[in-house]
């Protein structure tokens, strides 16, 4: 198993595919006039000898021919050994024995590629095929974005909410990413929900006034770190990098949500009644303190009191206040 995990990618030393391609078809013309030129004069070496390289050595060495569009890489194997990684957009020549190591494709690749098996009838069809084999073989070094079904979690109070994250990640240990795991895609998916229930765990949904406590909803980019390192340190041994991992969708459960929502919103309605009731407070104290100031009326405590209790009405009200003129003494 340790051994397994310390793949590391080599360099297959591939040569330049356009050059042995022109130099292996002009072998095999002048093998196949060499050929021709041997039985007209009965020269039965060279006539083995050229008809040797014209059927069996020259198509042999076509296999080693192979194509690359940028970001893809072929892994090859040799009689069951890993031989190299093949990188880099162009056209290369390989050693013709290797064989590129298939990785696991996903349900629907499968069911694509088998469904192109089973049509290819005719030449064109069979070229098709082949072609989508190939493409199977081939490891896309592009980055990607894997967007994972969303799930049902409890946080750290116990209440049920429902998550979503996207990862964005790539491949860069191809050799890892092809004998480590069976499929490194659906390996990644498994790993993101076992990394995403670890994280969620530690933190609540949300906090109701300590700033200090973090949790899912006010504190996303250190979760969304956390998540990023969680979801590294398992795909490793599968030669994947993670370039981002962040939450898309967050939300109590469907049975909670009603209950939630009335708790968000009576502590919205305490917070603001706190807020207006200290407003109103300070108020009064400025209009009391104005009118000592400039000596405009003087009230005793009782009168004060009736005061402060007008102002606290007005300025605390739902409702808009009605005023009463008063046009004589209250006493």
């Amino acid at each position: 198993m340790e051994r397994k995990m310390h793949y590391e990618e080599i360099d297959p030393k591939a040569k330049d595919g356009m050059l042995f391609l022109i130099l292996n078809i002009t072998l095999m013309v002048l093998s196949a006039a060499g050929f021709i030129f041997a039985v007209s004069h009965v020269k039965f070496f060279i006539g083995f000898t050229a008809g040797l390289y014209f059927l069996l050595i020259g198509p042999i060495l076509f296999a080693g021919l192979k194509i690359l569009k940028p970001n893809e890489a072929l892994v090859l194997t040799l009689f069951g050994k890993y031989y190299g990684t093949l990188k880099g957009e162009g056209f290369f020549f390989v050693n013709p024995f290797v064989a590129a190591a298939s990785p696991a494709q996903s349900s629907l690749a499968a069911a694509t590629m088998m469904a192109a098996e089973h049509i290819a009838g005719s030449g064109a069809n069979k070229a098709s095929a082949n072609s989508l084999h190939l493409r199977g073989k081939k490891i896309s070094l592009k980055t990607i974005t894997l967007n994972n079904d969303k799930q049902k979690i409890n946080d750290q109070l116990g209440n049920p909410i429902i998550i979503g994250i996207v990862v964005i990640w790539r491949v860069v240990n191809t050799a890892k990413a092809v004998f480590n795991v069976d499929n490194y895609q659906e390996f990644l998916s498994i790993q993101c929900d076992s990394a995403l229930r670890n994280i969620v765990r530690l933190y609540p949904y949300d906090v109701a006034n300590d700033d200090n406590e973090k949790s899912l909803r006010g504190s996303s980019q250190e979760v969304a770190e956390m998540l990023k390192a969680e979801i590294q340190n398992k795909v490793e041994m599968a030669g994947l990098e993670i370039a981002e991992a962040r939450i898309t969708h967050l939300s109590y459960a469907p049975e909670i949500a009603a209950a939630m929502l009335q708790r968000q919103q009576a502590s919205a309605i305490i917070d603001a009644r706190q807020m207006i009731v200290e407003g109103a407070v300070g108020m009064v104290e400025m209009a009391l303190a104005k009118l000592s100031e400039n000596d405009v009326v003087q009230l005793d405590e009782e009168r004060k009191a009736a005061m402060v209790s007008n102002l606290l009405v007005v300025l605390c009200g739902n409702k808009d206040a009605q005023p009463i003129v008063n046009s004589g003494s209250i006493y």
